[in-house]
């Protein structure tokens, strides 16, 4: 028996689902309060021995967050956790790999975030601002613009969510760079190395960062970054806070490179009141929401239910890390 350590209402949202496997399997859940049940029964965590531990945003949202990871951290027996982040830069994940515990990541949140970075782009390039200021004014004016098939666009990452991005982007007809390590990214029109991401930078009209925070990608966005970029353009950041230098940022804005960014997420988390972020008539600010959308948690739960039976079966996972993402040989 595969001893399974999941919350109650993940358990309750994928129990039919599961029925051809479930015989090969002990599911444990953790219900409100951090209880530990076992077939409908209170358990004493020290019991447990579960070789699979599947951490899901409800039950981070909820508060059980704790009792998963404390089993998971504890506990020897546990083989392979399935996480709801898509990115691994938080230390309690090089922690779970040196245990020698499988991480296998969510791809979920992509659709939402590719639709989020679309939608903020668009708003940005097509005057629907201006248009509505005309519109307040009663006045009958043009609003020219440049359409979105002629901008040239930077796509910093290119996994799950960077795939997704570019499909959306790409379906506009925009000409794009990737900067990812390894093979061509198949959408790009180029693709570069981060080693080589200035030699983008003076010909972009949108940025978009997607990839992982570490130590090569921390501060990316410094100064030399803005004052390399086109006058103008667009700063769009859905990967981690810690990409952007925000005081670079600042300077930047003041002087048009970027002519506005779009921030999901942020240096410190969440951003003080006092921060100038807020208040930046250039910023547009979204509460790390961007992968939100209401299709994250069913794709979450299908993601798990097929590695699950690809586990029970003996192979390969879906959407593995590599000990590299957590700074691990």
């Amino acid at each position: 028996m595969i001893q399974v350590l999941m919350s109650a209402a993940a358990h309750a949202r994928i129990r039919d689902r599961i029925t051809p496997i479930a015989a090969q399997l002990d599911i444990v859940t953790v219900a409100e309060g951090g209880r530990y049940l076992r077939n409908g029964v209170e358990a004493d965590p020290a019991t447990l021995a579960p070789e699979v531990v599947w951490t899901t945003l409800e039950a981070y949202a909820g508060g059980l967050l704790p009792s998963l990871m404390r089993v998971l951290i504890d506990s020897p027996s546990v083989r392979w956790m399935q996480t709801f982040n898509a990115g691994l830069d938080l230390p309690i994940f090089r922690r779970i790999m040196e245990k020698g515990v499988r991480i296998t990541k969510s791809s979920a949140q992509g659709v939402g975030i590719a639709e989020y970075v679309l939608a903020h782009a668009l708003a940005l390039i097509v005057p629907i601002d201006a248009q509505r200021e005309l519109q307040d004014a009663k006045t009958w004016g043009r609003t020219p613009y440049r359409e979105v098939s002629q901008t040239r666009w930077l796509l910093v990452g290119y996994g799950a969510i960077g795939e997704q991005i570019a499909q959306r982007a790409r379906a506009f007809g925009v000409d794009l760079t990737v900067v990812r390590r390894g093979t061509d990214a198949g959408l790009a029109h180029r693709t570069l190395p981060l080693s080589r991401i200035g030699e983008a930078l003076p010909d972009t009209d949108v940025v978009v960062l997607a990839c992982a925070l570490t130590d090569e990608t921390r501060d990316i966005c410094n100064d030399a970054f803005f004052a390399a970029l086109k006058p103008g353009a667009i700063l769009i950041n859905i990967g981690r806070g810690g990409l952007v230098d925000e005081d670079a940022l600042r300077r930047g804005l003041d002087a048009g490179r970027p002519a506005h960014a779009v921030l999901d997420v942020f240096q410190t988390e969440p951003l003080p009141t006092d921060h100038w972020i807020w208040t930046h008539p250039q910023v547009r600010v979204s509460a790390h929401t961007s992968g939100s959308g209401d299709g994250v948690q069913p794709r979450a739960d299908e993601q798990f239910i097929a590695n699950l039976e690809r586990w029970v079966r003996g192979e390969p996972l879906m959407n593995e890390a590599h000990r590299s993402e957590v700074g691990l040989a």
